[in-house]
């Protein structure tokens, strides 16, 4: 995953790409976080400015949805449904096991910052739970042995 400390004119270029895009916020965000491997805070009043909304209004789009980080994450990203199927089909002991093993809670990043640890609510899997996604791949099926070998690849 890319990281990158905020720039100004790095920010100023991904807003100028959606200039006049009907409903650009969205789109602004995600290539914002493309850029920066997060949404840095110093870009939020540059895209409510541009976009003629409030800070509190680009800010509330940030936080709402998940996918949107405050921090940069780690290379590596998991992701661990915990929905309501996953629930029933064992997806809290996988966690605590992740969370043991890799000396992270759910929402952190290890010290080493290789791995990050994530919740996330509901990945369209249900009939094959529980699921997970590793940088963007998904993994249905999960059990302590995929898990682990999930938690290996990203330790390397």
């Amino acid at each position: 995953m890319q990281t990158k400390s905020f720039d100004a004119e790095t920010a100023r270029r991904v807003i100028a790409d959606f200039a006049g895009t009907p409903g650009a916020l969205l789109p602004m965000l995600h290539a914002m976080q493309d850029a920066f491997g997060h949404i840095p805070e110093p870009a939020e009043p540059m895209i409510a400015e541009a976009l003629n909304i409030s800070r509190a209004e680009v800010h509330g789009v940030v936080t709402f949805y998940h996918d949107f980080r405050r921090e940069p994450a780690g290379r590596h990203v998991i992701k661990l449904c915990q929905a309501e199927a996953c629930q029933a089909t064992g997806c809290e002991a996988l966690a605590a096991r992740a969370e043991q093993k890799l000396g992270v809670a759910m929402g952190e990043t290890s010290a080493d910052g290789r791995v990050t640890l994530e919740p996330v609510y509901c990945l369209g899997l249900c009939s094959v739970s529980p699921a997970a996604m590793i940088d963007g791949r998904i993994v249905a099926r999960l059990d302590k042995g995929k898990l682990d070998a999930l938690l290996a690849e990203a330790s390397r």
